[in-house]
C-alpha cells in the first residue's frame, strides 16, 4: 500500500510538472520556405529574430529553389506522413487548394484581435481566407507591371521617361533599335514571356478586360479583337529583344539595363532589388514607370504569404498565432519589404524610408483599388490554379518563340484552357 501511495504521489507530481510545462509552453514554429538567398534570406532572418525576441522557438526549414517547386514536393510528403510544418510559404490559389483538403488552421482569433479586416486590402483578404476564415497571412505586395529603364540610353533617342502607351513603346523601341541599342532586356523563360503578355493584356484591354480574359477565362474575351491585338503586339516585342535571350534568367536581363546593354525591362519590382543592391539610385541611375496603359491603368500584384497548417501541441499552436501576428505587424512589414523591394501588405506602415518607386507603387495601388484595377497576376500564380495558368503560359511562350499567327494563338488559347478544365 505504501508503495502504491508513493507511485500515486510520483504520478501526481509528474502530472503537475507536465501541466506546468504545458501552461508555459514555448511558442514554437517550424517554417518551411524557399527564401534562401540575398535580400530574401535577410528578410527571413529578420522575422526569426522578431519571433525569438517575443519568446518563440524558431525551427528553420529552407528548401532551395526560387519557384518553390522543391518546397511543395517536401510539403506534400510531410502532410501525407502526418508531419506538417507549422507555417509554409504558399501563394494564390494554392492556399485555397490546401484549405479545401482540410489541412489549414483557422486564424480568426488573431485576425479579430489584430483587426486584419481593417488593414488588409479586400482582394488580398480573399486570397488569405477560405470560406470566410483566415488560413494564411500576407507578407508583401509586389507590383508586376513595371518597366525599368536606363535613362542614359533613353536620352540617346530623346526620351526622358518610360512610354505611356503601347504605340509610344513601339515608337521608342524602333528609335532605340535604329540607334543600335537593344530596346528590351528579356529572359526567354515561359514565366517571363507570360509576364510581358499579361502586362500587354492589361495595357491594351484595361482592368475589366483583364478580369474577363485571364481570371474569368471568358471565351468571348479570349477570342476578341483586343486579344488579337495583344498577340500582334507580342510579335512586335519579339523583334525588340536581342538574339541571345533564350533561357536567360531575369536578373541577368536586369543587369543588361543596369550596365547599358539594353534600354528597358518589363519585370516585377523584385528587379528593383537588383538595382538597389548594386548601389543604384531610382530616378538617377534607373527609372521606374508602370507598363503602358491604353485603356485605363491597373496594378497587377504578386503576394507572398504563409499558410498555417493544422498541427498538434499547444506550443505549436501558440507559435502559429504569434508568427501570424508578427508577420502582419507593422514592424515586420516594414523591415521585410525594405529588403525585398516590395511594399507592405497592410495599411498603416510608414513609407518614409522607402524609395520613390515603392511610394509610387503604394499610391497607384490605393488608386487602383478604388477603381477595380487592383488585379492578381496570372503569370505569377495569383489568379488561377496551376493547371489553368500553365495552359495559358504554354500557348503564350509557343507563340512568342515561333511564327504562329495571332489567330492561331487565340484558337490554341481557348483549346488549351478547355482541355485543362476537363
Amino acid at each position: 500500500m505504501k508503495l502504491s501511495k508513493s507511485i500515486l504521489a510520483a504520478g501526481v507530481g509528474i502530472a503537475a510538472l507536465a501541466s506546468a510545462s504545458l501552461a508555459h509552453a514555448e511558442p514554437t514554429a517550424e517554417v518551411l520556405h524557399w527564401w534562401t538567398s540575398g535580400g530574401e534570406a535577410k528578410a527571413v532572418a529578420a522575422l526569426k529574430k522578431d519571433f525569438e525576441e517575443h519568446g518563440g522557438k524558431w525551427q528553420d526549414s529552407p528548401v532551395a529553389g526560387g519557384a518553390g517547386d522543391a518546397a511543395m514536393t517536401v510539403l506534400r510528403s510531410r502532410v501525407l506522413s502526418g508531419d506538417a510544418p507549422s507555417a509554409v510559404q504558399l501563394k494564390g490559389p494554392a492556399i485555397q487548394e490546401w484549405a479545401e483538403q482540410g489541412a489549414l488552421a483557422n486564424l480568426n482569433d488573431v485576425a479579430k484581435k489584430e483587426k486584419w479586416d481593417e488593414v488588409i486590402p479586400q482582394r488580398i483578404q480573399e486570397i488569405m481566407k477560405y470560406k470566410g476564415d483566415y488560413v494564411a497571412v500576407p507578407v508583401n505586395i509586389h507590383r508586376v507591371n513595371w518597366i525599368w529603364s536606363n535613362p542614359e540610353l533613353l536620352a540617346k533617342v530623346g526620351a526622358t521617361e518610360g512610354p505611356k502607351t503601347w504605340a509610344e513603346f513601339n515608337t521608342l523601341a524602333d528609335k532605340l533599335k535604329a540607334a543600335g541599342i537593344t530596346p528590351l532586356a528579356h529572359g526567354g523563360q515561359p514565366w517571363q514571356d507570360a509576364t510581358i503578355f499579361e502586362t500587354v493584356v492589361l495595357g491594351m484591354g484595361g482592368p475589366e478586360f483583364f478580369q474577363k480574359a485571364l481570371i474569368d477565362l471568358d471565351e468571348d474575351a479570349l477570342k476578341s479583337d483586343t486579344m488579337k491585338n495583344v498577340f500582334d503586339e507580342m510579335r512586335k516585342i519579339r523583334g525588340y529583344v536581342d538574339p541571345d535571350f533564350p533561357g536567360r534568367d531575369w536578373n541577368l536581363a536586369t543587369a543588361m539595363v543596369m550596365n547599358g546593354k539594353a534600354a528597358m525591362q518589363i519585370m516585377g519590382d523584385w528587379a528593383k532589388g537588383e538595382f538597389l543592391a548594386a548601389g543604384k539610385v531610382p530616378g538617377k541611375d534607373f527609372l521606374c514607370s508602370a507598363t503602358p496603359a491604353d485603356n485605363g491603368n491597373g496594378f497587377l500584384f504578386n503576394t507572398d504569404s504563409f499558410a498555417m497548417f493544422k498541427v498538434d501541441g499547444e506550443d505549436k499552436i501558440e507559435g502559429q498565432k504569434l508568427l501570424a501576428e508578427l508577420i502582419v505587424g507593422k514592424k515586420f512589414q516594414k523591415t521585410f519589404n525594405l529588403l525585398k523591394g516590395s511594399i507592405p501588405a497592410r495599411t498603416g506602415v510608414s513609407l518614409d524610408d522607402f524609395d520613390d518607386c515603392a511610394k509610387k507603387s503604394a499610391a497607384d495601388m490605393a488608386a487602383d483599388e478604388k477603381t477595380g484595377g487592383f488585379l492578381p497576376s496570372m503569370a505569377h500564380g495569383m489568379a488561377l490554379p496551376g493547371h489553368l495558368s500553365g495552359a495559358i503560359v504554354d500557348v503564350v511562350t509557343a507563340h512568342f518563340n515561333s511564327d504562329m499567327t495571332s489567330d492561331e494563338a487565340m484558337n490554341r488559347l481557348v483549346e488549351a484552357i478547355e482541355l485543362a478544365k476537363d
